[in-house]
């Protein structure tokens, strides 16, 4: 069985993309694909207008050293402190010692650990010993950043600022992120597009907005349901009386009571079954699960003026 199998996959220049995916999915032997540290026995990968896989060994490495990668368990040196991890990729390169020194210097401040180079792995917690990695894969200014589930080790409020730090690289220095994941809500907090595997394939990919709240296949739906509650109408032993309907909000629109003046021009009323308003990533987003009681007249004017002023209705 191939570990991947017809995968066609274009990430953007300055784009967060994520790839989720169960264990065993193939998403962390694409990741490795990308700077061949598994090399495919089919296909092409490019990076930067690049193609790898024809490159000799020597150019492959100098390539290399613009693709950053960040790691799950961290892989640092526990016998190196802080300054000289985030200065090893650097030890074969041209740069005099106090260039070297000036880099590290730029990498403590960006990742907040200034305060802390004097000290070991073992000294730090989860979140500083990740900011370590980070530092040290961004030490020879790459393009791109790969991360290897880098969040999974880590406690939810860690998570956050991790995701935070990787969100304000992305924007300040407009590295390209790829990143790897079992968790929606790394997906959900800091990428612009997002692929989902299953069996080595691409089962599905598209805006992370659009996929979070339109999942076509039955992965995408179990992930969304990581961070998203759905609400089973039978299996709470609810009898609507009326049309039951979910309403998708986007941006601005999450924030106006478009459902509320929509109904006042009629003569039925709603009852809200489930709510919510939330961001992804920049974006502020709601989904409403709502029954409608009236005339189907009534009803069915609702979701047509709601369509009409750009909201996602379908009925359940």
């Amino acid at each position: 069985m191939d570990a991947l199998s017809d995968v066609n996959l274009t990430v953007e220049k300055g784009e967060i993309f994520g790839i989720i995916g169960h264990s065993g999915a193939g998403k962390s032997t694409l990741l490795r694909c990308v700077n061949l540290l598994e090399r495919p026995s089919l296909g092409s990968v490019s990076v930067g207008g690049h193609e790898l896989t024809i490159l000799s060994e020597k150019e492959l490495q100098q390539r290399r050293q613009k693709i950053g990668m960040i790691f799950q368990h961290f892989n640092l040196l526990s016998t190196a402190t802080v300054r000289d991890n985030i200065a090893f990729p650097l030890k074969m390169s041209t740069l005099s010692k106090e260039k070297v020194r000036r880099r590290v210097d730029e990498l403590l401040d960006l990742v907040g650990l200034r305060g802390h180079e004097q000290s070991y792995p073992a000294q730090l917690s989860g979140g500083q010993k990740q900011r370590v990695g980070i530092a040290r894969a961004l030490a020879n200014h790459p393009d791109v950043l790969l991360c290897d589930e880098a969040t999974s080790a880590l406690d939810p409020h860690t998570t956050e600022s991790i995701l935070t730090l990787l969100k304000d690289i992305n924007q300040k220095l407009g590295i390209t992120i790829l990143l790897i994941t079992h968790e929606m809500n790394v997906i959900r907090s800091i990428c612009d597009r997002v692929a989902v595997m299953e069996g080595g394939r691409i089962i599905e990919l598209g805006e992370v907005l659009e996929v979070f709240l339109n999942p076509h296949h039955k992965t995408t739906r179990d992930f969304v349901s990581q961070v998203a509650e759905t609400v089973d109408v039978q299996a709470q032993g609810l009898r609507p009386e009326g049309v039951v309907v979910r309403i998708n909000y986007q941006g601005d629109l999450a924030h106006e009571p478009i459902l509320f003046e929509t109904v006042k021009g009629t003569e039925a009323s709603f009852v809200i079954l489930q709510g919510t308003v939330s961001r992804m990533k920049d974006t502020p987003y709601g989904q409403l699960i709502v029954e409608l009681r009236g005339n189907s007249r009534d009803t069915s004017q609702i979701i047509e003026q709601l369509r009409h002023r750009g909201l996602d209705v379908s009925v359940l």
